[in-house]
């Protein structure tokens, strides 16, 4: 074998560029009507807060889009402008008029991206992807999933897997940081989120493939109607980066300044001709320092998933189970009778930041712990982060008819502080029927039904239909 044939830094950009760059328009809209208080789970879930809460609304979208295209170029760049008005009825429960009022406008999307080289970054309102195997199919990461609108954002990083020089492309990395700003000002206004994280993978062309990757975010900043300024200046944004002690109060002092939370991602990969299997495991943590893998408090809690995709069968093309607990989080007790015990992880949950890991009234990780916008008291912190939850999901294409077959069964517990003994309180079956056709001969246009259910108690047994239309075409090519 000759080794000096070998390419030492297998990267995309060396190869010949043929792709093309485009830009396109998006016109979208979407009605949503159902019997019950609220629209089943799983139409108004993880679509970056895109169809509200409330039984019956209305969207309308329009877009202009541009995507990456040049992989193999030194330098790629992308852009995107939505902009979607809602009606919606009334939602009593929810005081803010931009959750629970009758119309509201909002943008999901206005960023500018580019490459350069390996080093990408990002500027605006964009999602942060950092999803599992397939991203259709998941009930959502524990740090991040898709559930909330995004956040306004500047990023700088290796977004996607790189191989790492020398190693000929059997081991890559990735990382990033991103410096967000949590504008909803539900309770601490003009909130800032630190985020950061850094990932490896082995494998490369090898059959298996393992990777982990290790995030850190951090609630900061902004100014509490009850403290006053958090610490807005670069001094606290090392410390926050540090997850070191700080600030002024006693909070921040004993234990670390700001809202912290960790999460680690352990994946293996399958993969064949035409084919891959995904096995992952998802943790999340709010006490320091740091625990890795099994030296963690809170071991029993996590996310289990796998992922079956082939591609040489379209009438099914995914399939997903996964498997969630966040009932343990390291114990029922804090301290007790003058011992730490260092248990009551209370996630999504904070005394300073009392709007916790949510973002306009949605979880920001999981939408298995219960969102705010549910609170039928109209309170803004998470009342329901215990929670068992299975997810199964499947995918393909029939004849042109793309199809997406989702469902979920969760039980709650609650909180610690509301529920020590771990009584069950409510559980919800959540089952989600979607298929989307492409018509050419009608002028293009792409339809869409969605039907949804949800059984149970959690938010009463209901039933809700989607239906979508949307026309997406190119302007220019060049």
């Amino acid at each position: 074998m000759n080794l000096h044939a070998w390419n030492w830094w297998p990267l995309p950009m060396a190869e010949p560029n043929t792709a093309q760059d485009t830009i396109a328009y998006l016109l979208r809209a979407k009605a949503v009507s159902s019997s019950g208080e609220y629209a089943p789970f799983w139409l108004q879930t993880n679509r970056n807060g895109d169809i509200a809460a409330a039984p019956h609304s209305g969207n309308l979208t329009i877009g202009l889009l541009k995507e990456s295209t040049c992989p193999n170029r030194w330098y790629d760049y992308d852009f995107g402008l939505t902009a979607t008005g809602r009606l919606q009825s009334r939602m009593p429960q929810v005081p803010d008029e931009r959750i629970g009022g009758l119309g509201t406008g909002y943008i999901n999307l206005m960023y500018a991206h580019v490459r350069l080289y390996i080093v990408d970054i990002t500027a605006g309102i964009k999602p942060l992807q950092f999803g599992t195997a397939d991203e259709q199919l998941t009930s959502g990461g524990l740090l991040f999933s898709g559930n909330a609108h995004p956040m306004p954002r500047i990023s700088i990083g290796i977004d996607r897997w790189t191989a790492f020089p020398g190693l000929f492309g059997y081991a890559e990395i990735r990382g990033g940081i991103d410096h967000l700003w949590q504008n909803d000002d539900v309770y601490v206004t003009r909130g800032l989120v630190h985020h950061k994280y850094i990932g490896a993978r082995i494998g490369g062309k090898l059959p298996v493939n393992v990777s982990y990757e290790f995030h850190h975010v951090a609630q900061w900043g902004g100014y509490s109607p009850q403290y006053g300024d958090l610490g807005n200046d670069l001094h606290a944004f090392m410390t926050i980066f540090k997850a070191k002690a700080g600030g002024t109060m006693s909070n921040d002092i004993h234990n670390a300044q700001g809202n912290h939370i960790g999460s680690q991602t352990l994946t293996l990969d399958v993969k064949g001709d035409g084919w891959k299997v995904s096995a992952y495991w998802n943790s999340m943590f709010e006490d320091g320092p740091i625990k890795f893998m099994a030296t963690a408090m809170n071991l029993p809690d996590g996310l289990w998933g796998i992922n079956i995709h082939q591609t040489k069968w379209r009438f099914i093309q995914s399939l997903t189970y996964e498997f969630l607990n966040t009932t343990d989080q390291s114990g029922p007790f804090h301290d007790k009778d003058g011992y730490i015990y260092g248990g009551v992880d209370n996630y999504y949950t904070n005394s300073v930041y009392q709007n916790g890991w949510n973002y306009f009234y949605r979880t920001i990780g999981t939408p298995f712990i219960t969102s705010p916008v549910y609170n039928t008291d109209g309170s803004i912190a998470t009342t329901n982060n215990r929670v068992m939850a299975h997810f199964a999901g499947i995918r393909g294409d029939i004849y042109g008819f793309r199809y997406r077959i989702i469902c979920s069964h969760q039980r709650n517990y609650g909180k610690y502080s509301t529920n020590p003994y771990s009584t069950l309180l409510s559980t919800n079956t959540s089952l989600l029927v979607e298929v989307n056709k492409h018509v050419e001969k009608a002028w293009g246009l792409d339809f869409g039904i969605s039907l949804g259910s949800d059984i149970g108690n959690q938010f009463g047994n209901t039933f809700g239909v989607m239906l979508t239309i949307s026309k997406q075409g190119v302007l220019t090519s060049y």
